[in-house]
């Protein structure tokens, strides 16, 4: 997958996608890795990093938005893709469909110490 491509994957569902696109159309490394997750695993990771940037007051985008998209996957598997500001503030983190044709989750969070 190209940055292009990934780029046009990018809509509007949650307030990360955005940055994330500018993110990655401003030079930031990104990766899709190989493999596949269930959903509800990945819903269930995610609430718990929720639950601990709430605590610990780490600054995020659309982690809420994404959990609840992940939990009504219900039994999909997918792939996984991250997109680093070219400055690395940011972490966004993608969910695809399981043959990489779709995103249909990102979320971004502050990277710690910056």
């Amino acid at each position: 997958m190209d940055r292009a491509e990934l780029a046009g994957m990018l809509g509007d569902q949650t307030a990360a996608y955005e940055p994330a696109r500018a993110a990655l159309l401003g030079g930031g490394d990104f990766v899709v890795w190989d493999g596949i997750v269930p959903s509800q695993q990945l819903a269930g990771i995610y609430a718990a990093r929720l639950r601990r940037a709430r605590r610990r007051g780490t600054e995020t985008l659309a982690l809420s938005s994404t959990v609840d998209i992940l939990a009504r996957l219900e039994t999909a598997q997918l792939k996984i893709g991250c997109i680093f500001a070219p400055d690395r503030p940011w972490a966004f983190m993608l969910f695809l469909t399981n043959d990489a044709d779709a995103v249909l989750a990102c979320t971004g969070i502050r990277r710690a110490g910056w």
